[in-house]
């Protein structure tokens, strides 16, 4: 998965958030745009659009982003970061048997997990599909058995611990039907898991999650309209080729596209903009 553009409201609010909570880099501030991520690897696109309102709480759009951390130590410096910072923004915590999460929701109301995943060895697979459960997680009981003294003096000009990604993108849908016919059987993902008739779970190349689509808030909602929050989810293919396929697949579906010569875009049935891109 690459980065999550989210259209915000007040833009050093939300950089402060994600910089300084989140414990993201400023990797670029333009204007009306700012990336974060770690390294050279953007995770946020926060897009300045003051003149837009916030959607309704029950709407299609984003459940939230997931920032994958690549070990504990990381994960609990993140964790501390937030809780400390932002302590009213912490919406829970849970053990997945294949990862380790925190839950958050960022001062414009948009949902973030910061999670660590437990060795693939570890993952339990029963025809194709993954165990995942939700078991209680302490809070403190993590931060302190991985909390260390560097993960506690991290800030916005300290160091940080680990890389951090977009593991998955959880999005919140109108109903599970259409969302696998345009994300499994359109646009090629596999399913991993399902929860009834209620949330959907898909991936590619053998990963509990890439996406994720639920309708616990948002069941028969329509397509959005233009609004506050999710502006585009981005899946990094490996190459051109991969894009090009892609392209086809869709076409063959009748499912339009926009192409700007980089990388295709596509509405999903609720106008969620996904963007396709190669790696590099």
């Amino acid at each position: 998965m690459g980065a999550v553009t989210l259209r915000v409201a007040d833009l050093d609010a939300m950089i402060r958030y994600y910089r300084d909570g989140v414990t993201l880099d400023l990797l670029s501030h333009d204007g009306p745009v700012a990336v974060l991520g770690r390294g050279a690897t953007p995770v946020v696109i926060l897009q300045h659009a003051p003149e837009l309102k916030h959607a309704s709480p029950r709407s299609a759009g984003l459940f939230h982003t997931a920032v994958l951390f690549d070990d504990q130590a990381a994960l609990a410096a993140a964790v501390y970061s937030v809780a400390t910072r932002y302590p009213g923004t912490f919406t829970g915590s849970a053990d997945h048997l294949v990862s380790q999460a925190f839950y958050f929701d960022d001062p414009e109301g948009n949902g973030v997990e910061l999670y660590w995943d437990r060795d693939r060895t570890e993952w339990s697979w029963t025809h194709g599909s993954v165990e995942m459960d939700t078991l209680f997680l302490d809070p403190n009981g993590f931060l302190q058995e991985h909390l260390t003294e560097q993960g506690m003096t991290t800030d916005a000009s300290g160091p940080r611990l680990g890389d951090a990604v977009v593991g998955h993108v959880h999005l919140s849908v109108g109903d599970i039907a259409s969302a696998r016919e345009f994300y499994v059987d359109h646009l090629g993902f596999e399913t991993t898991a399902t929860f009834g008739p209620q949330a959907l779970f898909v991936s590619a190349g053998g990963y509990h999650h890439h996406m994720a689509m639920n309708t616990w808030k948002s069941a028969g909602a329509g397509r959005r309209q233009l609004a506050l929050g999710l502006g585009r989810v981005e899946i990094v293919v490996p190459g051109a080729d991969d894009v090009g396929e892609l392209g086809e697949r869709m076409a063959h579906f009748g499912v339009s596209a926009r192409d700007d010569g980089r990388a295709l875009e596509f509405d999903d049935p609720w106008d969620n903009v996904v963007q396709v891109r190669a790696a590099g």
